[in-house]
């Protein structure tokens, strides 16, 4: 089995853990596309490990949209 580095926000970004939580506490539309990343992000451990079977290409299509959601909660975060 394959060891799978883990995608939590606030492991991604350590510095902003407490506004991860209250942004999650207090904004929607935040928790949502939050809610969405840390689905994908299990999704896409669960590929890695072998859980859940899939080809490279839906793996890596599915790491793209990871990236597209982390970059909309870290601009969120940072405005």
């Amino acid at each position: 089995m394959q060891n799978v580095e883990h995608h939590c926000l606030s492991l991604e970004f350590p510095q902003l853990k407490e506004q991860i939580h209250e942004m999650k506490m207090n904004n929607n539309h935040f928790k949502k596309i939050h809610d969405e990343y840390t689905e994908l992000s299990k999704k896409i451990e669960n590929m890695i490990t072998e859980v859940t079977p899939a080809s490279n290409a839906e793996e890596e299509a599915l790491k793209a949209q990871r990236v597209h959601l982390k970059d909309q909660l870290y601009g969120m975060l940072t405005a």
